[in-house]
């Protein structure tokens, strides 16, 4: 299909996008789905050419893009990377996204980087540490961060906030966005026992820019059964049920559909988009 370029940094359409993996690069480029978007992960093109940089240029020619990164450790007690910084500034003047993220976790500690997101602990004292990190790493990109509600499996019994307060209060105290993970959301209260719509209420409408639906898997052990935020299976009925239940609450926003791993042919994707992009218009019917 024909599409009208996008122009540098244009908003993310209030619709549906799609991760853009490696694998998939051709079927977009070839078909031109009707997406509304594409997300990229951000330190997957810190490189400064080479294919990938050559493919995601001719895809942001024709689509908004946002940048979601998994690297800035916010709450590490480590300095901020100023190199990592460097480099992501570097890609968002190149590409002029229309959003750029990263999660309320830390993954680094004495400058040794672990392969995982971390939670923190949910205490004042963490709060003004994350909000200082925040506010310093937004003026060095020059631009609004959003922060990403983590998907967790233990909780610090020192903890004083609720994360959805937590969250909440770090986006007004740091002056950032929250990137709204609905599957995090329902993956988190189901292991630790808390109500998802207490968490979706607490969220300040005003502040959530951009929604990430995708999949988990459930793994039984012996000490009970978990959901493990994996991105590699369908978005599942009790999520697509608490994404209805967030868009009547906030409204509609950019809703992305997320998928890392045990990748599917891209159509998948497209009829997972196409039922997002159906309760988004089942929203705008109503409000109509």
């Amino acid at each position: 299909m024909t599409r009208t370029p996008v122009a540098p940094g244009a908003a993310t359409p209030t619709s549906v996008g799609v991760g853009l993996r490696a694998p998939h690069y051709r079927d977009v480029l070839t078909a031109r789905p009707a997406v509304g978007w594409f997300e990229v992960h951000s330190e997957n093109y810190f490189g400064a050419g080479g294919p990938p940089q050559r493919y995601l240029e001719q895809v942001r020619a024709d689509y908004a893009l946002s940048l979601h990164g998994v690297g800035l450790s916010l709450g590490s007690t480590d300095p901020l990377n100023a190199r990592h910084l460097g480099r992501l500034r570097g890609l968002v003047a190149r590409y002029e996204p229309a959003l750029v993220s990263d999660h309320l976790s830390w993954s680094s500690i004495g400058g040794r980087y672990l392969n995982d997101l971390l939670p923190l602990p949910y205490t004042d004292e963490a709060l003004a540490h994350v909000v200082g990190r925040i506010r310093a790493a937004q003026d060095l990109l020059g631009r609004r961060l959003l922060i990403e509600n983590p998907s967790t499996y233990l909780q610090f019994g020192h903890s004083t906030i609720s994360e959805w307060e937590f969250l909440a209060e770090v986006a007004r105290a740091a002056d950032c966005d929250i990137l709204l993970d609905v599957n995090n959301v329902y993956v988190s209260a189901c292991n630790h026992g808390f109500d998802p719509g207490a968490y979706l209420n607490a969220m300040p409408p005003e502040r959530v820019k951009e929604i990430h639906l995708a999949g988990h898997t459930r793994k039984s052990y012996p000490e009970g059964e978990i959901l493990i935020d994996t991105h590699n299976a369908p978005v599942a009925e009790p999520v697509w049920a608490l994404y209805r239940e967030t868009l009547a609450l906030i409204g509609p926003r950019p809703t992305l559909i997320e998928w890392d791993t045990d990748l599917p042919p891209f159509a998948v994707l497209l009829e997972e988009a196409a039922r997002a992009r159906a309760d988004l218009e089942a929203l705008d019917a109503v409000a109509a």
